[in-house]
């Protein structure tokens, strides 16, 4: 059984001043991070001697944790940058951050560009990069996604699904007092993993007590954000403290507990579980509510998180910008996951919340496994029904008006007081202030406001509206969108009086209008002398699950995957697949900033790819305590092989293709949308045959890229001479096939490997436009254990440089199918 250890923190606040006093000093500073050519621990362990000799690692082994090895080496590491320090900058000034050594070895310090130079140029000091900055980018989809009937009760209900397995989240935090994170929801046992060995700080916002069975450890990392001057103690918290909600809300949709009311605006909205509801939570916080994050920090955390022994790590961040360099992939957080898969650990990714428009993807690697977003089919609908029969749709989750009555509806900005104008108050129109408004008007009526651009920029809150309208005793609210805003797509909001928000500015000008045409005005002073235009709230408490689904959001990035700052074309899929993203209810830290309208909630309710890489981080974990042994690829490949291509009506999968009314611009989702379509939980955990790919092959790829060789040795330390450097992005085992350029014609391979009983295959394929395929062979019968080499030959039939796209499906006689996606860019005949 493993320990749970406590960490005592009471220098993060010193430290911050010390830090920002220096970079104040040094005006020309800033963070970089420096590797070094010596190996990392990680690798030391598994006998690498710096490229000298070649070891082929076992793929299945993950090194487990000694603590205590670690500490010593650790330490002496630590000596060994301090000392390299010194000696290259010769008594200047500079602060080093941290210290890496598990998956890389190496630190980040703040300096200068001349002494970032300098270090550059010693022997010991493999590469020294600018660090850049990252972004941050629920109660049914378990049943959505089969867990309920179908994957949970398989193996012994959702008591025990996920149990033994650490998932690691490299967040804004966690709020370690939410139910959600308790660990005596259950009498079942539920022994700390012993390949675990993190801790847990202790500091005044984290006090001792936080952390249990369940959330197995916290810490957080914040070295770079403070050297600039941008941290906010009173907001960020410098503890693993969740400031923002989004951390919060993504370790519960993975592994929250089953069955935790969820309880919102006073209204009850079901039960919420996560994925992998008994796997426990490894929290390390590297991002913050007022800036976002840092790569130095964001490195840190990673590292941290593979030395403790986490099997999985889920991020739903990107970068703020596409990496530089001859390749995306070569960048500080792509390169130390890379390292962290070699140790055996699982590595999740938001795609990016950039989309509809191609190659807006924002997680590039093949060895990280990238997700987009798409709906499921719970939708919260509201409406309003006015006077004249016509009903107008909305968004709020909130009570109705009383059944069979109709109200009177009145504009703000004819209910002010005698000493409001809208002279004097331009925006009194948004209900912030009830002191401008006339009590008499209002009472027991439906107040309209304005929802302007304000409320999307965080300057006025449907919250402080609705106090507004309870202060002055209305019926209800109406929220009309302002005309200038344009496109802006509202998730449900909670609402604790009946009220709607009409999300569309063409029904908002429907409903002025005939509240304008009901009023009376005195013939001579046009004075309103009577207010007649009715109406009564449905309200949106009821959940709808008519609508088809999934579908890809507007917002989830897209393929094709950049190769490099000329957005040249990778030949990988990217994103792997699509997992539920949208207006997903989870835990909620009550101290969460991220959404004003959820503040002081336990849930809330939200949308982006960050909601969907966890579902997809839970359902690894599931995988992963059924397959103990699975690769990183093997888990993979069995999420993305079974894949579903069709909605819940049989209907191929649609995609938004617009930020502006997407529901009315969509079309069949590609592979550069979905992957290889939408996560499928009952099936992954039966795959049938699995594509295995290894560290070495991944290197290989890096070193197979043009000009990459002295960067693969800056960055992993190892000589590209080790590796076969003619494989390229497509030769690579991976579930799918991109070929982004089609010279006449190519050939590629792909091997299985079948993890289940003895079975007989058939292989189906349809070839993308403009190119004829052939795949051998067409028939093959596979034993247990066994492996089988599928060779796929592309020939350009036309001169085309259009995207065009295809699959490979492989039918077993033992109801294992598998779906390869297949894409060809640019075609020359």
């Amino acid at each position: 059984m493993g320990n749970l250890y406590w960490v005592y923190l009471v220098l993060p606040f010193c430290f911050g001043l010390v830090l920002n006093t220096l970079s104040q000093e040094n005006s020309d500073s800033d963070v970089y991070i420096v590797t070094l050519k010596q190996a990392p621990l990680s690798l030391s362990y598994q006998g690498f001697n710096n490229g000298s000799t070649s070891v082929r690692l076992n793929k299945l082994y993950k090194p487990r944790n000694d603590s205590r090895s670690h500490q010593r080496s650790s330490s002496y590491i630590s000596r060994v940058h301090d000392s390299l320090l010194k000696k290259a900058l010769k008594g200047e000034k500079y602060m080093k951050l941290y210290s890496y050594h598990y998956l890389i070895n190496g630190f980040s310090v703040l300096i200068t560009a001349q002494q970032a130079d300098m270090l550059s140029r010693r022997q010991e000091v493999a590469n020294v990069v600018l660090d850049f900055p990252v972004r941050t980018a629920t109660t049914y989809t378990p049943q959505f996604l089969g867990l309920l009937k179908g994957v949970w009760p398989r193996d012994g209900g959702y008591e025990t699904a996920g149990e033994g397995i650490v998932i690691g989240f490299i967040d804004t935090g966690i709020d370690p007092t939410h139910s959600s994170f308790a660990d005596d929801v259950s009498d079942h046992k539920y022994p700390i993993p012993d390949h675990f060995s993190g801790i847990c700080e202790v500091t005044r916002d984290f006090p001792s007590g936080s952390c249990n069975r369940k959330l197995v450890g916290a810490r957080h990392f914040a070295a770079s954000a403070i050297t600039r001057g941008v941290f906010n103690s009173s907001q960020d918290y410098a503890s693993p403290l969740d400031g923002d909600g989004h951390g919060t809300h993504t370790a519960s949709v993975s592994a929250g507990n089953h069955g935790i009311p969820v309880m919102v605006a006073g209204n009850y909205f079901g039960n919420a579980s996560g994925m992998a509801p008994r796997s426990h939570i490894a929290v390390y916080k590297a991002l913050y509510k007022s800036f976002g994050g840092f790569a130095a920090d964001v490195v840190a955390a990673i590292d941290q998180a593979a030395q403790d022994g986490v099997d999985i790590i889920s991020l739903s961040i990107t970068p703020n910008r596409r990496p530089p360099g001859i390749a995306t992939f070569f960048n500080p957080i792509d390169m130390a996951l890379l390292s962290a898969v070699k140790s055996g650990i699982f590595v999740v990714q938001a795609a990016g919340n950039t989309g509809p428009s191609p190659k807006s993807m924002s997680s590039f690697s093949p060895w990280i496994f990238t997700v987009g977003a798409a709906s499921h089919d719970r939708v919260y609908s509201n409406s309003i029904v006015l006077g004249n029969n016509v009903t107008i749709p909305g968004v709020g989750l909130a009570p109705g008006t009383c059944s069979n009555e109709m109200y009177t509806l009145i504009s703000a900005v004819h209910a002010l007081s005698n000493e409001t104008t809208l002279a004097n108050d331009m925006y009194a129109g948004e209900c912030q202030d009830p002191s401008n408004f006339d009590r008499e008007f209002i009472q027991g009526n439906l107040l309209i406001c304005s929802y302007s651009i304000r409320f999307v920029l965080g300057l006025s809150t449907v919250k402080q509206a609705l106090q507004t309208a309870k202060n002055l005793s209305a019926a209800g609210v109406v929220f009309c969108m302002d005309p200038f805003v344009i496109g802006f797509q509202l998730n449900p909001t909670p609402l604790n009086m009946p009220g709607i928000i009409i999300p569309s500015t063409n029904d908002s000008k429907i409903l002025l209008q005939y509240y304008n045409s009901s009023l009376e005005r005195d013939g001579f002073t046009k004075k309103i002398v009577r207010f007649g235009a009715v109406a009564s709230i449905s309200g949106g408490l009821e959940a709808n699950y008519s609508v088809s689904a999934p579908k890809v959001m507007y917002y989830s990035a897209r393929g094709p995957d950049p190769e490099d700052g000329f957005l040249d074309n990778a030949d990988i899929m990217k994103p792997n697949l699509v997992a539920p993203g949208n207006s997903i209810w989870a835990a909620w830290s009550t101290l969460g900033m991220e959404s004003v309208e959820f503040q002081g909630e336990s849930f809330a309710m939200m949308s982006g790819t960050s909601m969907a890489a966890p579902h997809i981080a839970g359902l690894a974990a599931l995988i992963k305590q059924k397959f103990p042994h699975f690769s990183p690829a093997a888990i993979a490949s069995a999420l993305s092989t079974t894949a579903s291509l069709y909605d819940k009506n049989g209907s191929p999968i649609m995609a938004q293709r617009a930020y502006t009314n997407p529901d009315l611009n969509q079309s069949p989702a590609t592979p550069f949308d979905m992957g290889n379509g939408f996560v499928n939980a009952a099936s992954a955990l039966d795959p049938g045959l699995i594509f295995e790919s290894t560290y070495e092959d991944y290197m290989s790829f890096l070193c197979g890229i043009n000009g990459s060789i002295p960067i693969v040795f800056n960055h992993t330390g190892q000589n590209c001479q080790l590796y076969n450097s003619t494989v390229t992005a497509a030769d690579l085992n991976l579930p799918s096939i991109t070929i982004a350029r089609l010279n006449r014609s190519q050939t590629v391979g792909r091997s299985l490997t079948n993890i289940a009983g003895n079975e007989s295959y058939r292989v189906d394929w349809t070839a993308p436009f403009g190119v004829s395929m052939n795949v051998t062979p067409a028939h093959f019968f596979i034993a247990m254990g066994e492996k089988q080499v599928l060779n796929i030959t592309f020939n350009a039939m036309t001169n085309d440089s259009t995207a065009s796209f295809g699959r490979i499906g492989l039918v077993g006689n033992g109801g294992h199918n598998l779906n390869i996606p297949l894409s060809v860019i640019v075609k020359l005949y």
